[in-house]
């Protein structure tokens, strides 16, 4: 009799996640898939659709459970101090978690995958285009209508070119403190375009 299906593509996708974030896409064979996870090979072609599949699944389930709850303060806050404690927070975790660090699972993939797999370019634009909308609108609150729209998406787009290289910064730096320092500088130089408005 065969054995009771025990997970989910969502659990699977779930106790990868730290992996491909670590390792990235390369980084991990199928058969170290097999050996993490404890599925069969065949289960997880058939069950979950390949390596490919389940790499994909991870982004979902990164948006949820680190994307989501990390930039809320922003969404929920939209001023300019909300960018600047999203940046500070992240920069906490990963000092707690230890650095240096996985970076960025989106910018990871944006370097490795995003230029060879048109399904992860289309996540990685998703995720920066959310990130875009969320410093905008902050921008905008924070500049009281000051900033003509060209001025403030700039910024925006400044702002999440300047995290992602934040985050690759990450994997190579051992304390917070020059990332911090990244930030502040960052934060003063968006403060001093919206008071030149």
């Amino acid at each position: 009799m065969p054995r009771a299906k025990t997970y989910s593509r969502e659990s699977i996708a779930t106790e990868t996640l730290p992996h491909f974030w670590e390792c990235g896409f390369h980084g991990l064979s199928v058969d170290e898939l097999v050996k993490l996870t404890g599925i069969s090979r065949h289960a997880l072609y058939a069950e979950i659709g390949g390596k490919d599949a389940l790499y994909l699944s991870v982004f979902e389930v990164y948006d949820r459970i680190i994307v989501s709850p990390a930039f809320s303060v922003v969404e929920d806050n939209k001023d300019l101090d909300s960018i600047e404690t999203y940046f500070m927070h992240q920069i906490k975790l990963a000092e707690e978690k230890g650095l240096p660090g996985p970076g960025c699972l989106i910018g990871n993939a944006a370097i490795e995958r995003a230029p060879h797999n048109r399904e992860v370019a289309r996540l990685v634009t998703k995720h920066n285009d959310r990130l875009r909308r969320g410093f905008s609108t902050a921008l905008a609150n924070a500049a009281s209508g000051r900033l003509r729209a060209k001025d403030r998406d700039d910024l925006a787009d400044y702002l999440v070119v300047s995290a992602q290289g934040l985050w690759s910064v990450s994997r190579t730096v051992k304390e917070g403190k020059p990332l911090r320092n990244f930030v502040r500088i960052m934060m003063s130089l968006v403060s001093g375009r919206i008071e030149q408005c």
